[in-house]
């Protein structure tokens, strides 16, 4: 049998070869597997075997939230909903300096964790509220920043596509990581609410105030009931519904889902044309989606039948190291590798490693998870590479410089480094609501 280093060392640099080529992550990881597969379990009939443990983790009913919760963002984005509750915001914030960036982290927050894709919710925001905080007189840091910084919430912030992929991965409780989620997002906003406060007592001029006309009281209670608390009511639902137990993170996308295309029926927001461009779209995202979660079924596996996972867990348990020191190094990691990748992949190439040795060190592992998904959102806006700082550059308006990006998202990425250090010094910020369930 080969040494661990040698096999680990084999299969990684089939992944990197195939990628250099250009095959999408998906098929490279399944290129990778076939060939490792038919060297350490004894050619065709180690494929055949692999395959089929491929197709077995294809069948789990713990990945039905991911296409229902796609939809549902899906639903929520083309019909229009999501902008009818940014409107009703945007009009409650009054003459308040910086109100646009306000409008972004609360609206944005809201729009997160029904939509649970960042690069959508960063798309939308870019698009309608960048050009806009422009002709306002707002600089650059004020509208780009918070948008990057907001965008990311959607990793955290159930539903969450991206925490159900990464639950069914390692193998964790999905409604308790989806949970966990809330209090980190929910703080994580208000630090940058605190960030766009301080900057605008210290800048004055980079969200100039300006004439709004003013909206009664009676309108105001109007729009909060009308606009804003029936979409957020539809996230309060399946949180609710999880948390009390009365449905599976199954039952409540599929709530979810129903909810939204309901509200746009109610709102006459709903046709034939944007229910079939949402399905559409979401299923794109989920053919990708389970096309992942079978390479890494199958590498994970491969992995195990090689020795190399459980060769690196010795190797990296043998240091007289203390957990803090080796969580560190794995968060590091994290943000080297999406400094050129993309998350999904990041996932694929390290939860068959790190979710094992975490155990191995006693560390909670929906805390742990929740950890990840910090560091996959910070990595998301990590120059120079950060993929929603190029969703960004393509929706921001002509002239602005990939310079002025990175500048912009360097607050909101220290802001979510501070929240991270907050739950390696106490934990129960992660912990507290999952443990409601138990």
């Amino acid at each position: 049998m080969m040494e661990w280093y040698f096999a680990l060392g084999f299969l990684l640099s089939l992944i990197v070869l195939f990628m250099g080529i250009g095959t999408p992550i998906a098929l490279a990881f399944l290129a990778a597997n076939v060939i490792g597969s038919w060297y350490f379990m004894g050619g065709q009939n180690g494929i055949i075997q692999l395959l089929n443990n491929g197709f077995g983790s294809l069948s789990k009913f713990s990945l039905v939230p991911i296409p229902l919760f796609l939809l549902m963002g899906e639903l929520f984005f083309r019909s229009g909903l999501g902008m009818k509750m940014f409107n009703a915001i945007d009009q409650l914030m009054g003459k308040v300096p910086g109100r646009l960036s306000y409008v972004t982290v609360v609206g944005g927050t809201a729009f997160s964790t029904l939509s649970g894709s960042s690069m959508g919710s960063t798309a939308l925001m870019g698009s309608l509220l960048v050009p806009e905080m422009t002709k306002r007189g707002y600089k650059k840091h004020m509208s780009i920043g918070p948008i990057l910084g907001t965008g990311g919430l959607a990793i955290i912030i159930p539903p969450s596509a991206l925490a159900v992929l990464l639950g069914t991965l390692a193998k964790i409780d999905i409604a308790q990581l989806l949970i966990a989620g809330i209090i980190p997002g929910l703080i994580l906003a208000l630090f940058y609410i605190i960030t766009i406060w301080v900057r605008t007592r210290l800048d004055p001029d980079a969200a100039p105030v300006y004439e709004l006309e003013p909206v009664p009281f009676l309108a105001k209670i109007k729009l909060v009931l009308t606009d804003i608390i029936p979409m957020v009511g539809v996230m309060v639902i399946i949180v609710m519904m999880m948390l009390s137990g009365l449905a599976t993170p199954s039952e409540s996308a599929a709530f979810g889902a129903l909810g939204v295309i309901i509200l746009g029926f109610v709102y006459r927001k709903m046709s034939w044309g944007v229910f079939t461009q949402s399905v559409s779209g979401a299923l794109k995202v989920t053919l990708m989606a389970y096309l992942i979660v079978f390479g890494s079924a199958t590498f994970s596996q491969l992995l195990a039948f090689s020795g190399a996972s459980s060769g690196l867990i010795e190797w990296a348990t043998s240091y007289d190291l203390a957990p803090i020191y080796m969580l560190l190094a794995m968060f590091g990691v994290l943000l080297l590798l999406g400094t050129f990748m993309e998350q999904i992949s990041i996932m694929m190439l390290t939860v068959p490693f790190f979710f094992p040795l975490a155990e191995t060190l006693g560390f909670d592992l929906i805390w742990f998870g929740i950890i990840i998904l910090l560091a996959l959102e910070i990595s998301f806006t990590t120059p120079p590479f950060g993929l929603l700082l190029f969703v960004m550059k393509g929706v921001a308006p002509a002239g602005t410089s990939m310079r002025e990006i990175y500048t912009a998202a360097i607050p909101y990425i220290l802001c979510s480094m501070l929240l991270v250090a907050l739950m390696i010094i106490y934990p129960p910020i992660a912990t507290w609501l999952p443990g409601m369930i138990n």
